[in-house]
């Protein structure tokens, strides 16, 4: 919407304050309750922060202000905060756009598609864990007769837990997302919702709204509601998926039905898929990026049978152990996770695929069965890469990888740092399994 119907939109609707909200560099939102007469400051010049006080915005406590510039076409309601609204920011500094800001790092990688007049359309399913957390700080599915050892679908579990999804899909709904489906996934305590796709930049704006929505309405009812990729160890994790294609604005260029593999993908989309095999240690840094993410993102089996989570770098037909899947006219990466940044993981991806077309990487021939068998031997035989088993490993392949880098320009270095404090924190940390293991061992 233009300026002008913004104001009238907040007129309309009697609100009262303007969430002027970006996201850190690891996709949290963060904000500033704006009065809605003072909603051309966000406009112009922008809510301004300290981003010093922000995780990796590359500022010190004598940095200029991180001015945060609203897109009007973002204005929408906050269903469940009466009389507030919010539009997403883009951050600029001393009047340009912020090169660190991971929303403005997207919108160029959108820059390059634009120049060919594409577009990249994404679907992003966001799974996520609704929990009950006592005083001693353990957790527990928040409905504690949620214990099958197959739940997925489950309507007992789905049924039990209504009272929060129907307050969220309704608040969802009034801020226009299209729901089309919900459900109870694999681990116990574990939820689907999924809304209709759309351009790449809007997706990623919803995500990080749904995950407002998400955790503040859980909250309201005694419960939390994680995006942690790895609450349980024995249990699925919690994935963010990601469909993917692109559009000349008249048709869908990765469809083709005369593919000779019947996997109805162009030649377009082949390439694009070769770019993401042939960068994916580098992308798993930016998808999977915490510590947690690589208790997901193994080999294995939760009691359910499988933990639907990929671990090798392969693409197959509508095969779920793949980091992609192809569904048909459209491919499915499978390997970002509730914890990532959306812009980030997007704009990686972008890159990726774009190196597939420009240098025609072919991504070899699917894989159709089920991965979780294979032998260490059979994999070895047949070439199959294993993705990183920790973040240290990703992000040496992260540091490594030009072609990502690049693509997150200044925020590649603050993120590599941030990453590698994080590794050593956590290798430092004494866990109660160590304590148990080896307290009186030797």
């Amino acid at each position: 919407m233009t300026p002008e119907q913004a104001k009238q939109f907040l007129a309309e609707h009697q609100i009262k304050f303007v969430l002027a909200q970006f996201v850190d560099i690891h996709g949290a939102a963060k904000t500033k309750a704006v009065p809605a007469n003072h909603f051309d400051d966000i406009l112009n010049p922008g809510a301004g922060f300290a981003g010093f006080a922000v995780w990796g915005l590359g500022m010190q406590p004598n940095s200029p202000d991180f001015m945060a510039v609203g897109d009007p076409a973002t204005l929408s309601l906050v269903p469940w905060m009466p009389g507030f609204a919010r539009v997403v920011c883009v951050g600029n500094v001393l009047g340009q756009p912020y090169p660190y800001d991971a929303r403005f790092i997207l919108m160029q990688q959108l820059e390059r598609l634009g120049q060919k007049g594409w577009t990249l359309y994404t679907g992003l399913e966001p799974e996520f864990s609704l929990l009950y957390q006592d005083k001693r700080g353990n957790i527990y599915p928040c409905d504690r007769t949620d214990t099958l050892d197959k739940p997925c679908y489950d309507y007992k579990g789905l049924s039990r837990s209504r009272n929060f999804i129907e307050k969220l899909v309704e608040s969802l709904q009034a801020a226009e997302f299209d729901i089309y489906q919900i459900d109870h996934e694999d681990a116990n305590g574990q939820f689907e919702i999924n809304y209709t796709y759309t351009d790449c930049l809007t997706s990623c704006d919803r995500y990080i709204f749904f995950k407002m929505a998400a955790s503040e309405i859980a909250k309201t009812m005694g419960l939390v509601c994680s995006f942690m990729p790895k609450p349980f160890a024995n249990r699925s994790g919690n994935g963010m998926h990601m469909h993917i294609s692109i559009s000349d604005g008249k048709t869908n260029l990765f469809a083709d039905d005369g593919d000779v593999r019947r996997l109805r993908l162009s030649k377009l989309a082949y390439h694009f898929l070769g770019g993401l095999l042939a960068h994916a240690p580098a992308l798993t840094a930016i998808c999977a990026p915490t510590i947690n993410s690589y208790k997901r993102l193994v080999v294995g089996r939760s009691l359910s049978g499988a933990t639907w989570a990929p671990a090798y770098v392969t693409y197959g037909d509508n095969n779920r152990s793949s980091m992609v899947r192809v569904p048909g006219g459209r491919l499915e990466l499978r390997l970002a996770d509730g914890s990532c940044n959306p812009y980030l993981a997007t704009a990686v991806t972008i890159a990726a695929g774009l190196d597939g077309i420009e240098k025609e990487l072919e991504p070899g021939e699917p894989y159709n069965t089920n991965l979780y068998d294979f032998s260490h031997r059979e994999l070895k035989d047949k070439g199959i890469q294993t993705l990183p088993q920790s973040l240290q490993e990703a992000v040496n392949a992260l540091e490594a990888d030009e072609v990502i880098t690049d693509a997150l320009g200044v925020l590649a270095e603050e993120f590599i740092s941030l990453k590698r404090m994080e590794w050593v924190e956590y290798m430092r940390h004494v866990s109660d399994w160590e304590v148990k293991k080896y307290l009186e061992f030797f």
